[in-house]
């Protein structure tokens, strides 16, 4: 029987009202394994391929036949703003179903949220902060609330196996499951995922279900790339030796690139929707007040738009309204908030500022243009400063502009993302799972609580040894104590923790403070910038009139000009294995790349000239001066840090260029050869992880690792970041 006959008369009614000319291959493959198996389900296809669509009809149709007497449909988003939009898609869909749908988060309304406990039925949205808040804070409306619940369906899966959210998330689930004694089944979406399996072991986690995972023919796509390079002189003999140019503008030598690149991308956005996408927040907003600059000089429309976490919800949700309108030609500077699903309407094209910080990265930015039939449109540009004079062998090499080319080849034609390794020692998920059932159950005993924790299948990797190491540590600062009857509750100094209404996330957040034009609330910054003095924020310069420190606020005036800001934490990411192979090969081979200008293409063969003849794409280690030496083993970052600490444990002194360099920098009295056997020697023998001379308190960055002892944080370390195994495997010797 067609899949279409199948579907709910309101859904029918609604495929017919917009006009659809057929189900998508996923879509049908999605209603086949809802109807027709028990299944768990993993829809993994490109953005705008209707993957919200293939999860929710079948889903829908099932409610719908058979209504369930709770909620019966439980969407986690990782944002509030992916919510709301969803929100008002499924309004239209739900129009003549009597399904209700009801959003839960903080911004959310409270009369919505208390008719829902009241007469729990229909759709729940929710974030993952929103649903532990609920199952620590109001069980017995938790055990009504999803005492039938069928389907959970969790979007942008990708984000989450990456994330501590994504812990956090899978023991609540399971939590849930435990109090109500209902086992739904599991929906994951996403755009971007490298390893199937690595995703359907994690959405599976604590259910006992198989996952189907349909692989569906989404066809060939075109894609219109282009790649463009501008560049800043370090001094005038360099701009001569290079071709004879002058600035001819007033400009000095190390500007001259810059400003030919915002020039550049005004002409190139000029009534065209589009997202300008850099990777940081402070980029993002010096690029777009240059763009505005160069605008009022030319008398264009002000169309330029920030949008990334520090700019106030109520700006960014104005910015996504003024996107949406098919009249407005909208240009908007973004970093990672833009990436996810939040419909944005029909784009003309995305620009990426430098190199996308993964794989992913680029495939999800890619997704965001070539909506609605459109052939996605992504423009590339760089701006280098360079001296061409430079004495270091490997200096003139762009690894940023090379690792580009190695990204758009790796998934256009290689079809690769990265795989999404599992978190398996959160310990300071651990310590907050530990306090939120305590909170939640009250007096436990150290059995009980650690049979209720480790159970979970999040924490199937730690032995009980290291959760009562945990448990003593948080005895000790007081976070737990001990009870008359020899159980454990939540200590004097626990109760401050959980308390607060900043212990639901998991996820790190600086200090910020409010940034407020008069009683609009503009955004935020991590730094007290004190009268008088200018920053940017929101696309717009402004200055410090008055600073409140107790209230954490900062009142301000706008300015006009430029002005810079920034903050201390930004965004990062490992480079896989497949990956810096990939950048080898570009190096390597002579292919010619159509998507690069003609500047670019000269860049290229100048960066491939200077590799082939330095000997780097052939040999393990590289002399580049009396004592210094290169080692390219050609692996990912993780077994790149592995070989460097066991060469420091040789006594060897070597460093990472730069956090995502490919290569390692020795300072070594020997020959190249001895050099090459010591590695050798290395690989050849089992190395002891714990014994390496890590870093004094090393540790992977976690909300509430202060409470974790040191031990563990650096057993995490070594167990989910280094990696011998993959080092001896996949090194190029």
């Amino acid at each position: 029987m067609n899949v279409f006959y199948r579907l709910a008369p309101f859904i029918q009614d609604y495929i017919y009202r917009n006009e659809w000319e057929e189900l998508r291959a996923n879509q049908v493959a999605a209603c086949e394994i809802i109807f027709d198996s028990d299944d768990n389900l993993l829809l993994s296809s490109g953005t705008a391929s209707g993957k919200t669509e293939a999860a929710f009809l079948p889903v829908l149709t099932e409610l719908y036949e058979h209504p369930s007497a709770s909620v019966g449909v439980l969407y986690i988003s990782p944002l509030k703003a992916l919510i709301n939009d969803q929100f008002k898609r499924l309004d239209q869909l739900l129009l003549d179903s009597n399904i209700p749908v009801t959003k839960w988060h903080g911004d959310a309304s409270q009369t919505q949220k208390q008719k829902l406990v009241k007469n729990p039925e229909g759709i729940l949205q929710i974030t993952p902060e929103s649903l532990e808040s609920l199952i620590t804070n109001k069980r017995g409306a938790c055990m009504s609330l999803f005492s039938d619940l069928r389907y959970v369906i969790i979007d942008e899966v990708h984000y989450f196996m990456r994330d501590v959210r994504g812990v956090q998330l899978l023991c609540v689930l399971e939590r849930l499951m435990k109090l109500t004694g209902v086992n739904p089944r599991r929906i994951g979406l996403s755009a971007t995922l490298g390893d199937l399996s690595l995703a359907e072991e994690w959405l599976n986690t604590g259910t006992g279900r198989k996952c189907a995972s349909p692989v569906t023919d989404e066809g060939k796509k075109r894609v219109r790339l282009h790649v463009e390079r501008f560049v800043n002189y370090a001094d005038k003999r360099d701009v001569d030796e290079y071709d004879g140019r002058e600035t001819g503008n007033g400009s000095s030598f190390n500007e001259i690139g810059d400003r030919e690149h915002y020039e550049y991308l005004f002409k190139q956005t000029l009534d065209k929707k589009t997202i300008i996408f850099t990777n940081s927040r402070e980029e993002t907003e010096f690029v777009m007040a240059h763009l505005k600059e160069i605008a009022l000089k030319n008398k264009a429309p002000d169309v330029y738009r920030v949008h990334h976490g520090n700019v106030s919800a109520l700006i960014r949700e104005s910015t996504e309204d003024e996107m949406k309108s098919a009249d407005e030609k909208i240009v908007t500077g973004a970093t990672v908030t833009l990436e996810l699903g939040i419909d944005i309407g029909s784009l003309d094209q995305a620009v990426q500022i430098g190199a996308p910080l993964s794989v992913s990265s680029f495939a999800q930015r890619l997704g965001r243009c070539g909506r609605r039939g459109q052939v996605p449109q992504l423009l590339f540009t760089f701006v280098e400063s360079i001296k061409i004079n430079s004495g270091d062998v490997l200096g003139p090499i762009n690894w940023d502009f090379v690792r580009t080319v190695a990204i758009i080849e790796i998934y256009l034609r290689d079809h690769w993302i990265e795989p999404i390794p599992p978190l398996k020692h959160a310990y300071n998920l651990l310590y907050h799972q530990t306090m939120s059932c305590l909170k939640s159950n009250g007096e436990m005993s150290a059995a009980a609580l650690a049979q209720s924790v480790l159970a979970l299948g999040a924490f199937r990797h730690i032995p009980q040894e290291d959760y009562k190491k945990l448990l003593l540590h948080m005895l000790d600062i007081d976070q737990l104590q001990r009870t008359e009857h020899g159980g454990l509750m939540i200590g004097r100094e626990g109760e401050k923790v959980v308390n607060s209404h900043k212990f639901l996330t998991v996820f790190l957040a600086p200090e910020y403070l409010l940034v407020k034009d008069e009683n609009r609330t503009i955004g935020t910054v991590d730094k007290v910038y004190p009268v008088g003095t200018r920053f940017a924020l929101a696309g717009l310069s402004w200055e410090t009139v008055e600073v409140n420190a107790k209230s954490k606020v900062i009142f301000v005036k706008k300015v006009p000009g430029i002005s810079v800001v920034d903050w201390d934490v930004d965004f990062n990411a490992d480079l896989h294995t497949v990956l810096v192979r990939k950048i080898r090969s570009v190096l390597k081979e002579d292919t010619l790349y159509p998507y690069l200008s003609d500047r670019c293409k000269e860049r290229l063969a100048e960066i491939q000239y200077i590799t082939r003849n330095s000997g780097i794409l052939d040999h393990l280690v590289t002399p580049l001066s009396d004592k210094k030496f290169a080692i390219f083993p050609w692996v990912g970052t993780r077994q790149l840090m592995t070989l460097h600490y066991a060469l420091l444990q040789r006594g060897i002194v070597n460093k990472l260029p730069w956090s995502r360099a490919v290569y390692l920098e020795v300072i070594f009295r020997g020959t190249k050869e001895e050099l090459e056997q010591i590695i050798r020697d290395i690989l050849k023998n089992d190395l002891d992880l714990y014994r390496l001379p890590l870093p004094e308190k090393v540790r992977i960055d976690g909300k509430y690792n202060e409470f974790v002892p040191w031990e563990l944080l650096r057993k995490q370390f070594i167990e989910d970041y280094l990696d011998f195994e993959g080092l001896r495997e996949d090194i190029m010797l």
